[in-house]
């Protein structure tokens, strides 16, 4: 059925990570998220206890879209994983759930709103976004070097504590790191 003709009036946006199936979730980015189709439950599990906003949107019992946030509130925040089912694409959800996720109270007062983007550009400069090429930057997270870190010793003035990957409890676990100069 082409989305235009499509009947939305039982659509309805979900806010809050409680609302969110993970395995409907997982199913979604399996099938319209290129970027996050080899994502685990636990993984999606984590991204949605560290996220606020989390919007999902539904028709009946279907997760048909997906979008989160992270924020500190007042001066930067970043959309992530913003998706609705190609089934339902072209009829205004996309945008309503942009809009949602940014008139959210966590949101709606921060001075820049990030989002990165492949191949969309032009649905997100439709609701406002500008293409801003110079100020993003990417650290690909990597392991640290197991001789680097001195467990169960105190915290110098030469040290920094840099976060570990999360436990099969999804804690995060912190390890103090001696820098060499």
């Amino acid at each position: 059925m082409n989305s235009t003709t499509r009947d939305y009036r039982n659509i309805q946006f979900c806010i809050g990570s409680e609302q969110v199936d993970l395995h409907q979730l997982k199913g979604l980015f399996k099938g319209a998220a290129f970027w996050a189709r080899e994502r685990s439950l636990l993984d999606l599990e984590t991204a949605l206890r560290f996220s606020e906003p989390v919007v999902s949107v539904w028709d009946g019992d279907r997760m048909i879209g997906f979008a989160r946030a992270t924020s500190d509130g007042i001066y930067r925040a970043t959309i992530w994983d913003v998706v609705i089912n190609p089934d339902y694409q072209g009829g205004g959800l996309g945008r309503k759930l942009v809009q949602t996720v940014l008139s959210h109270p966590r949101m709606c007062r921060v001075e820049r709103v990030y989002l990165m983007t492949t191949y969309k550009q032009s649905f997100y400069e439709r609701i406002g976004f500008q293409c801003n090429a110079s100020t993003t930057m990417v650290l690909e997270n990597q392991p640290i070097d197991a001789n680097m870190v001195l467990e169960n010793q105190p915290l110098d003035a030469n040290m920094v504590v840099e976060n570990q990957p999360i436990d099969a409890n999804g804690e995060v676990n912190f390890h103090p790191v001696k820098l060499t100069v």
